[in-house]
């Protein structure tokens, strides 16, 4: 404490001299809320969810005694995972967790300086608000928002508050991700002209929870501060537990897998939307009462068309074939950077015999693998593996300690949110969805879209 007292005089000092200061400068008022190298961080879970059981809990486990960080609290509405998630922290961290039943009294509480949100879909841009307005840094899972609305709001109150807030876009911990980014940023791929996306599974129990659904009881939770700003109806098991079937609880497959793959684009180009999307598919295999498509295809427009450099983004999913082995793909006119293989080749690039045909010179990439640039390339696009969570758990605890921005920032989210809804508009209504960047607005037909 003394070295942060020291830090805060000399700021002081040089604020006074004039030197103009980010919102994130200390004050007098937010000196007393540092946390020094030896203060425990004390971090709650909002939602004791199987992301967070399965994911979140062994990548906090890896670090969280070199970083001094402690699991403290649960808040979740329903009995049954409030109950499990205590026994479950109580376990690992061998001291006392403290059950709170909902988020006002978890924050009320002033027991946490951050927290885990993995909570339904269209709760993570509004459990985030509540964590910020708590003075609480956040881990928030994606998709981060469902509607504009909520993804203003949720974006607003983050830049007006101090707080760290990683979204759970974890490939942008990704050493593979980040030396892509690298070679693409430096002018090294050539124009993008096509990326292609796929994620595909079979697994008819994907998203559903029967077993689950059979134990909860309406007298068991809290329904009404389940549907949030939700338009109210009846109590729905199926809705509660199985929400990633049902809009407007989620999107679907644009909300929970889309939403890692178009980040890279944004990532990537350091765009941060695109211009318009298309979408089309339907429930065709798993006729189970689902709302939300099992087979879905988009096709989005990017680029700046002030510089006419234009291209193509196409995402295709399906539930019903397929080994959970998602790619992404980039194409240049040289050749292509696969995130599978982790290789940048001149695969259909284009070659001599072609391009004397048109007076042109061949225009092939090296071959070249992403660890040749790095020495620490170990994922893939498929985020099944934990190596990517582990590392973005562990900047975003880092990112807590240092106050420095994390990996993937709220902006990340903005913009994928902004992507995953053109795509789910678009499904909804059959037409092409547009971005308004004046009213920051997703529009069909001259419209606002509206769920």
């Amino acid at each position: 404490m003394k070295k942060n007292r020291r830090l805060f005089l000399k700021q002081s000092a040089m604020a006074g001299a004039g030197i103009m200061f980010s919102k994130v400068a200390f004050t007098a008022s937010s000196y007393n809320k540092i946390i020094g190298s030896n203060d425990r961080v004390r971090v709650g879970v909002v939602g004791f969810s199987d992301r967070h059981k399965f994911s979140h809990s062994p990548a906090f486990m890896n670090c969280y005694k070199e970083l001094n960080f402690d699991i403290v609290a649960v808040s979740d509405i329903w009995k049954i995972r409030r109950e499990e998630g205590i026994n479950f922290w109580k376990n690992k961290m061998q001291h006392d967790i403290t059950p709170f039943k909902n988020n006002d009294e978890l924050y009320n509480s002033k027991s946490v300086d951050a927290v885990f949100i993995s909570t339904a879909d269209f709760q993570h841009a509004l459990h985030s608000i509540e964590a910020v307005k708590a003075h609480c840094d956040a881990y928030v899972e994606k998709p981060f928002a469902e509607t504009m609305e909520d993804n203003r709001a949720a974006l607003k109150a983050i830049k007006a508050s101090n707080q760290i807030i990683q979204i759970g876009s974890q490939r942008r911990s990704g050493t593979n991700y980040k030396t892509a980014a690298d070679f693409i940023q430096a002018g090294k791929f050539g124009n993008i002209t096509m990326v292609e996306l796929t994620w595909n599974v079979n697994q008819p129990g994907r998203w559903r929870r029967p077993a689950l659904v059979a134990q909860l009881k309406e007298e068991d939770t809290d329904w009404k501060r389940f549907l949030m700003n939700r338009p109210y109806e009846n109590f729905d098991a199926r809705k509660y537990l199985e929400y990633r079937l049902f809009w407007p609880y989620s999107s679907g497959m644009p909300g929970q897998w889309m939403s890692h793959q178009i980040d890279t684009v944004h990532w990537f180009t350091q765009l941060k939307h695109p211009h318009s999307v298309v979408a089309n598919g339907g429930v065709y295999a798993w006729k189970d009462g689902r709302k939300n498509w099992d087979t879905t295809t988009a096709v989005f427009e990017y680029g700046d068309e002030k510089i006419d450099k234009n291209f193509q983004v196409v995402f295709s999913s399906r539930m019903h074939n397929g080994d959970e082995n998602p790619s992404e793909i980039y194409y240049a006119n040289g050749g292509e950077l696969n995130l599978i293989t982790n290789k940048i080749s001149p695969r259909g690039g284009l070659h001599e015999k072609e391009a004397a045909a048109m007076n042109m010179k061949a225009n092939l990439l090296p071959e070249i693998n992403l660890s040749e640039l790095s020495e620490k390339v170990v994922a893939s696009a498929n985020t099944g593996g934990d190596t990517l969570t582990s590392n973005h758990v562990r900047n975003w605890m880092e990112c807590v300690r240092s106050r420095k921005q994390p990996n993937a920032p709220v902006e990340a989210g903005y913009n994928h949110s902004i992507a995953t809804i053109m795509t789910n508009a678009a499904a909804r209504t059959g037409f092409k969805a547009t971005f308004d960047d004046a009213t920051q607005e997703v529009m069909v037909n001259g419209k606002i879209f509206k769920y």
